[in-house]
């Protein structure tokens, strides 16, 4: 989707469809929509529209106005944000959202929304904005032989006169690059397994940090070997698919001596549960196992583009893994990277084995925060539902980092406990520690296993599984993966950043290394 921004009366300009945001400024007995813009020649086409009840500008809600009179624009689109008392950019964002899908079976190819009158901060709205309606424009029907390409090819945003243009600029141009980062890791995620096997996924990432200019390597069985990567090789042994060892690098000038940043993502392009094979029910979708590894991808490319001034190391750890005569069994022990012992509980808390070594070779190459992102529990979605990702944390200061990135990026983190107790829970009679700690309380479990190797290195962890994929269609979001992760991790890099990046920062730097 191409983008831009003009100064103009949005009455005098011309456009396939002119979208304005409508609030209700009434109590809920008695609703009194409002158009969220100051032009009289606005105000009065849409004057018998808002005064005949039809239109209540509930949040989402939508009339769509052919051939409007007193201006220019072919069709008008209303699109209510709800109850004027709650606005926020997110509110606004998502209506943005909605009148990207509006425009899609219309087989609108543009549109231009009216920047809204609010007393908001303007970088905010322009940002939210631009990332919602990116979101909005992906649909995931990638192999339908009848698919037909509906994609929105113009936005434009329409700021009136006298606006800070370079505040407007830098927050649209940032959320535009956010929603293209996070539609790429949707991409990834709605790939089955036949298309994206570890090796595909090392060639997709390869690929993205060329495209990019970020530094990128990508090992096979061998290097897993060589690091004594005990943990990551006793999964992915059981597939005749070879696993892939993802090493990327993004090093502005500027950063050399500041933190280093660890990206660690969970990369399991299938997941059969191994020997403690899954129920078939719902297994068609373990084809989203790798949705840590792809949000990390997805963080990369934005880093790319955003330069921050931090130095960022991203490692995905990508596997399948699947039962053979090869596969690790229940019973196992195997050494990690850190040459801690593990006893293997169950072969389907994999996600914790390939993240443990890739933790711990983050640090070894220098790495001096972390986070990781995984689908790692169904327990975390028992105690959070669908609404909600889990988040942990060994440092307050990194997890306020994470929280306000998070609350920057609109995306909704419940931080889960994670109290010393939890340890006695993977105590093992044979090794230093068990790969689950029994039904209760497993997201935590889970977490506490990651800590055992993070050590005192700030760490955040973040548990996705239950909101990795979007089940029903929503307004103004299609049905399919989400990309959750990649605006809040791309925020909490930046906020690790010397300087924040510039507007004239648009083309990433070539890498000091080869990719």
């Amino acid at each position: 989707m191409h983008t831009e921004l003009i100064e103009s009366v949005s009455a005098s300009h011309a456009s396939e469809l002119l979208v304005v945001f409508a609030a209700d400024h009434g109590s809920a007995d008695h609703p009194e929509p409002r158009l969220l813009s100051d032009e009289v020649a606005l105000e009065q086409t849409t004057e018998f529209a808002l005064a005949n009840g039809e239109f209540k500008a509930e949040a989402n809600e939508i009339l769509l106005l052919h051939a409007p009179q007193g201006i220019s624009a072919m069709r008008l689109l209303l699109v209510g944000v709800g109850k004027r008392s709650k606005l926020t950019p997110h509110v606004l964002g998502q209506a943005a959202g909605v009148a990207v899908r509006t425009a899609k079976p219309r087989s609108l190819r543009s549109l231009s929304i009216v920047f809204p009158s609010t007393e908001l901060e303007t970088t905010d709205v322009a940002r939210a904005i631009g990332y919602a309606a990116q979101l909005a424009d992906y649909d995931a029907d990638t192999y339908r032989s009848d698919r037909k390409d509906r994609s929105v090819q113009k936005l434009t945003l329409v700021i009136p006169p006298l606006m800070d243009r370079t505040a407007v600029e830098a927050g649209f141009r940032e959320g535009n690059i956010l929603g293209e980062s996070q539609n790429f890791t949707r991409s990834l995620v709605n790939e089955p397994g036949n298309r994206l096997t570890p090796t595909m996924l090392g060639q997709r990432a390869a690929a993205m940090c060329h495209e990019n200019r970020l530094s990128c390597l990508v090992y096979g069985a061998d290097k897993l070997h060589e690091l004594k990567m005990g943990a990551f090789w006793s999964v992915a042994k059981g597939s005749d698919e070879p696993p892939a060892l993802i090493v990327m690098r993004y090093e502005p000038e500027g950063g050399a001596q500041g933190p280093v940043v660890g990206l660690v993502g969970k990369g399991i392009t299938f997941d059969s549960g191994g020997l403690s094979l899954k129920t078939a029910e719902g297994m068609e979708m373990m084809k989203y196992d790798m949705a840590g590894a792809a949000a990390m991808l997805g963080a990369m490319r934005a880093i790319a583009h955003l330069k921050p001034k931090v130095r960022v190391i991203g490692i995905l750890c990508a596997a399948e893994n699947m039962p053979s005569g090869k596969a690790q069994k229940p019973g196992d022990v195997q050494i990690s990277m850190s040459g801690k012992s593990i006893e293997v509980m169950n072969t389907d808390a994999e996600g914790r084995l390939v993240l443990a070594d890739g933790v711990v070779y983050a640090k070894q190459l220098g790495a001096t925060h972390l986070i990781d992102a995984a689908t790692l529990t169904g327990a975390c979605v028992v105690a959070l539902g669908k609404i909600r990702a889990g988040g942990f944390s060994n440092d307050e200061e990194s997890w306020t980092r994470f929280a306000n990135a998070a609350e920057r990026a609109g995306e909704k983190f419940w931080r889960l406990p994670l109290d010393d107790e939890y340890r006695t829970l993977l105590k093992s009679e044979i090794a230093d520690i068990k790969n689950t700690g029994g039904r209760y309380g497993g997201a935590s479990t889970a977490a506490m296993f990651l800590k055992e190797f993070v050590g005192d290195t700030p760490w955040v962890h973040l548990d996705i599984a239950g909101c990795a994929w979007v089940e029903d269609q929503r307004a103004y979001l299609a049905k399919g993966p989400s990309g959750i992760g990649v605006p809040s991790i791309t925020g909490w890099v930046q906020s690790f950043a010397a300087a924040e990046p510039t507007p004239e920062a648009v083309e990433p730097e070539r890498p000091r290394e080869s990719w």
